[in-house]
Formats: C-alpha cells, sequence, structure tokens
C-alpha cells in the first residue's frame, strides 16, 4: 500500500517523487511505499500550520477539546484496524497491539481533552493589583515519533498540541508508517480544519529539515539518544521550545524479600515487552545474592516458555525485531557478551516461526557473569537482550543502577515499600516503579534525566510544554 504525506488537508505525493519501500518485520515483504520527502515537503507542510494557526489559536479551549474527542471515537470506531496495521508494520504482537497500542491511541486523545475541559487560569492576588497567568500557544510544532509505539507516541504528542491550540507537522519514523497514515484519515473524517495538523513522511533528511526550519516553535522529539543530539543541535539555534525523550539502560532491583512468583512475572513482562524494543524495558536484572540462584532458574523457565510466533496470531508473545538492520546490531551485542565473558543463560540465537524465514527474529536471550561496567551492561541494546547481575548490600544495587549515561526508568521489587521507596529515590532516573511495571498514570510526569532526554511530558507537564505562559497584572484603583 503507496501511503501519502497529508498537507492542508490533503494526500499528497512528494514534490520528488521519490519514493522507498515499507517491510514486514515478520516476513522481510514489502508491504508498501511512503514519500522520501525533502525540503519542498517539510516547506508546504510547515506553511499550512502556520496559515492555520490563526483561526485554530483563536478558539476556546473547550472547542479544541470537543474536536479531541470527535478524533477519540473516530479512532475507537477502527480500534481493529489499528491494531492489525501496527501488527502488520512493526512486527509486534496484535494482542499488544489491542492491549497497548490501540487502546492507549484512543485514550490519549479522551485524556488530554478531560484535561484542557479542567483548566482553568492561575490568579495571584496582591493587595493593590491582580495577576492573572493565560496559557498561550507556542505556535508551530514539530511532531517526530518513533517506531517501536508510533500511534500510540504521535497521538501523546498531537493531542495535547492541537489541544492547546498550536498546529503542528508530524514526522514519524519511515519503519513504521501505517498507522500515522490512518491518524491523518481520522483527521480528514471528522473535518478538522485544515493545515491544523500536517504529516511528511521520509528519512532523517525530512526530520532535519523540519527541526530546523525557521518558522517552527517547538520540537518534540521521541527517539534514540544520538538522533536526539543532532534534533538539540539544529533546534537550538533558534531558540525552539524543545522536549527529548531519549534511550534508557533500565534496572530492575530484586530484593530477597520480594515475592518471587509475581517479582518473576513482571520481571519478565519489563525485559521482554515489544521484544524489548520499549525505552522502559529492564534490561539490567539485579538480583540480590540470597536469591540469586532461585530467581535466575525460575526466570529463565519464564523466558524460555514465552511463545514466538507471527504476530497476528493472538496466542503470540513475541514478535520480530522493527527491521535487519536492528537484528544485526542485537546479533552484535550477543556476541559482544560473549567475548567480554557473559554466559549466555537462554536464547542468543534466531528462533524462526514457520514461514516466516524472511523475517527479523531472535530468541529472547538472558545473559550471566557479566562485568556491570561492561558494554553490554551499560550500552543499550534495545532488543530481547538482558544481562542478570548479583548485589549483596542495598549501596551495591544502587551503585550498580546507577552505572550507566542513561536515567529514564527502572523498577524495585521488594516486600518493604518503605525500602522501595527509599531506594527508589536514590536512583537517577526519571521514572521508577516498586512492585510493579510500565504502570502508568497520565497525569504523571514522564521523561529522563542524564542522556534519557530533557524535559517532561504527560498531564500538566505536556500542557506546560505545549503552550507559554503570559501573566496579565492588573493595577487596582
Amino acid at each position: 500500500m503507496r501511503v501519502l504525506n497529508y498537507i492542508r488537508g490533503e494526500f499528497v505525493d512528494p514534490k520528488s517523487d521519490f519514493w522507498m519501500d515499507n517491510f514486514s518485520p515478520s516476513s522481510g515483504e514489502v508491504i508498501g511505499s511512503i514519500p522520501l520527502s525533502g525540503e519542498g515537503d517539510v516547506d508546504n507542510a510547515v506553511m499550512a500550520a502556520v496559515e492555520a494557526l490563526p483561526y485554530w489559536s483563536s478558539l476556546r479551549p473547550l472547542e479544541r477539546a470537543e474536536w479531541l474527542e470527535r478524533i477519540a471515537d473516530c479512532l475507537e470506531s477502527k480500534f481493529e484496524e489499528i491494531a492489525r496495521l501496527e501488527s502488520l508494520d512493526t512486527g509486534k504482537p496484535i494482542s499488544l497491539s489491542r492491549s497497548v497500542d490501540a487502546k492507549r491511541s484512543v485514550s490519549n486523545f479522551r485524556f488530554f481533552s478531560g484535561m484542557i475541559r479542567d483548566l482553568e487560569e492561575e490568579v495571584f492576588e496582591m493587595e493593590d493589583a491582580t495577576n492573572i497567568v493565560k496559557l498561550k500557544p507556542v505556535g508551530v510544532g514539530a511532531l517526530i515519533t518513533p517506531w517501536n509505539l508510533p500511534l500510540y507516541l504521535l497521538s501523546w504528542k498531537v493531542a495535547p498540541a492541537i489541544g492547546m491550540g498550536n498546529t503542528v507537522v508530524c514526522k514519524p519514523s519511515e519503519l513504521t508508517p501505517l498507522t500515522a497514515d490512518l491518524l491523518m484519515k481520522v483527521i480528514e473524517e471528522v473535518g478538522l480544519p485544515r493545515g491544523v495538523v500536517n504529516l511528511v513522511h521520509g528519512d532523517g533528511m525530512a526530520g532535519s529539515s523540519l527541526t530546523s526550519h525557521p518558522l517552527v516553535d517547538l520540537v518534540s522529539f521521541t527517539g534514540g539518544t544520538e538522533t536526539g543530539s543532532k534534533v538539540a543541535l539544529s533546534a537550538s539555534p533558534k531558540f525552539k521550545k524543545l522536549s527529548l525523550e531519549l534511550g534508557g539502560k533500565n534496572a530492575s532491583i530484586v530484593f530477597s524479600d520480594c515475592d518471587m512468583e509475581k517479582t518473576v512475572e513482571g520481571v519478565t513482562r519489563s525485559a521482554f515487552l515489544n521484544q524489548g524494543q520499549v525505552c522502559l524495558c529492564g534490561s539490567r536484572i539485579l538480583v540480590e545474592e540470597s536469591i540469586y540462584d532461585d530467581f535466575v532458574e525460575l526466570f529463565v523457565d519464564s523466558v524460555e516458555s514465552m511463545v514466538i510466533g507471527d504476530p497476528m496470531d493472538d496466542s503470540t508473545e513475541l514478535g520480530a525485531l522493527i527491521s535487519k538492520e536492528h537484528l544485526k546490531k542485537v546479533e552484535y551485542y550477543i556476541s559482544l557478551a560473549k567475548e567480554e565473558g557473559g554466559q549466555i543463560l537462554t536464547g542468543g540465537t534466531p528462533c524462526v516461526p514457520k514461514g516466516l524465514s524472511n523475517g527479523n527474529w531472535m530468541a529472547p536471550t538472558v545473559i550471566a557473569g557479566l562485568d556491570h561496567n561492561s558494554r553490554c551492561s551499560t550500552e543499550e541494546i534495545f532488543g530481547p537482550v538482558v544481562t542478570i547481575h548479583r548485589f549483596k548490600s542495598e549501596d551495591q544495587a544502587i551503585k550498580i543502577a546507577n552505572n550507566t549515561r542513561y536515567g529514564l526508568a527502572g523498577s524495585i521489587w521488594t516486600g518493604d515499600l518503605e525500602k522501595g521507596e527509599r531506594v527508589a529515590s536514590m536512583i537517577h532516573t526519571g521514572m521508577i516503579w516498586v512492585n510493579t511495571w510500565l504502570h502508568r498514570d497520565l497525569r504523571a510526569p514522564f521523561g529522563g534525566v542524564k542522556d534519557s532526554g530533557v524535559g517532561r511530558e504527560g498531564g500538566r507537564w505536556s500542557l506546560g510544554f505545549f503552550s507559554e505562559p503570559l501573566n496579565v497584572c492588573l493595577k487596582n484603583d
């Protein structure tokens, strides 16, 4: 299927008429083509957003919230189509596409619609004056999203951005264009004013043209740390408002007083959800020495029981990796782990389902025996690979957990919630779960520290990022 750019309320070909293939991760087959957009396409999309801004920003917040509800309703009517396209395009199990991607894409629009309806101006009284804080749109936003959670993260940005009165240009990953295209069809179907939401497909050249465009006022980027640094460099000379959600090398810390059965289940999920291709995945598992052997045995059994198969099969728990290039990266790190002295406890080789031999498959891999300073223990692999380490004390667990350039998320597993909170406060990261993982309240801040990003989104943090506060001081007579 051929997808098109969406600019000024119309689906259009790229000006250059250059195209690139879109491959199925599970089968390796070409499933469509997308525009290889250039500067002209990006400029056209940005100008469409500029032209739409005066009208859209003049609407009352309640009116914009109603548009978000219409989009949510229309998306919900296409729930199964979202799930099917997401699994086809990403290689993830359709059960995951339903429970996470399709569900959250709808709820993101509903959630931010509700938040915007409830917005109230802050008022600060002085003896002789009243200060009123008004939230104004920033302007034109560039929204750049990754391939692992395509519509989930695109909706996470579009909803608060337009809800606060901005107009936007979206640039999804060139590896996963299908649900971004579906969202544009939804936007056309509900009749959103032309130019409020625009989309250009393409590779990094299109993204670079977008983030550096002089008429783009803000950039919200989710993706790899290396690309994020380039985005920051292109945006900073123009002092654009910037939010970066980048990579992670998150620790799952398992204490001896944990509920072993629930912990094994939770840590398995946190390690291998979406084939480990989630920035929040717990790719380093730290286990207290007294239960290390028992935990490892149960954990390996849990990992080996996971069903790898066709993403469209309801029973599948693990699907394919996103691309052949990414598979090669994962294979490189498994090879490196062996060179660094690691022991492969399970996995480490392709596990190819019947009839899908040209896909990008790797069995879930657990590696023990590595030094916690090793490259495989500290660098982001972003695949179905975890390293497992012993620790003797809280202090040692904290030291190992902080021994990486990243600081996005993590989890702690213990029967002592006071200890869980105490340890969590010592981890240099943006988010920590205790006795759970990826249990999200959309009101809470989302983002990381160190090389995991700049800024926060979610709840009022998203509304703050996608707006500028204007203080009006009224002097009393």
